[in-house]
């Protein structure tokens, strides 16, 4: 089985009947279908309804009946498994990947990814930060970008 990922957190409780708030870090909201199955640490649940909420959601999770047993998961972290889709580049796809110019000059592996407003950024073995917006295509191991002259540089 692959490794699970982190898309979003239990808030809170919401109501009397074991609705929770939910906030997804992901921008797919199939993770909200019925049906499907997120993981917490008191085990898996299962999606029965999710509806929008307040820039978040509530969702109704089968395993879960009351206001006590929802109050119980405030907090509590939601992963799943990867979705495959080979159109989009995932965040944990990213660490490992060869960061390489234009004209191939290899500027190092990606270390992990930092949230930035403006534009995430890939943090590499050398310290170096590259906005993803600077990425223009990956290929196996490989993102080359396309970056502004001196962004390497040391001073």
């Amino acid at each position: 089985m692959p490794p699970l990922l982190e898309v979003g957190r239990i808030d809170r409780a919401h109501g009397i009947r074991g609705e929770v708030v939910v906030t997804l870090w992901t921008n797919r909201a199939e993770r909200l279908e019925a049906g499907s199955v997120l993981c917490a640490d008191p085990g898996e649940f299962t999606v029965a309804g999710a509806r929008p909420f307040q820039h978040r959601w509530i969702v109704q999770f089968a395993e879960v009946q009351d206001r006590q047993a929802a109050e119980s998961l405030r907090g509590q972290a939601l992963k799943a498994e990867p979705i495959v889709d080979p159109d989009e580049l995932w965040v944990h796809e990213l660490i490992g990947m060869m960061v390489c110019e234009n004209d191939g000059t290899e500027r190092g592996r990606v270390e992990a990814v930092q949230a930035n407003p403006a534009s995430d950024l890939l943090v590499l073995e050398s310290g170096a930060l590259v906005p993803l917006t600077f990425l223009l295509e990956h290929t196996g191991d490989r993102l080359i970008v396309d970056v502004p002259a001196g962004l390497f540089d040391d001073s």
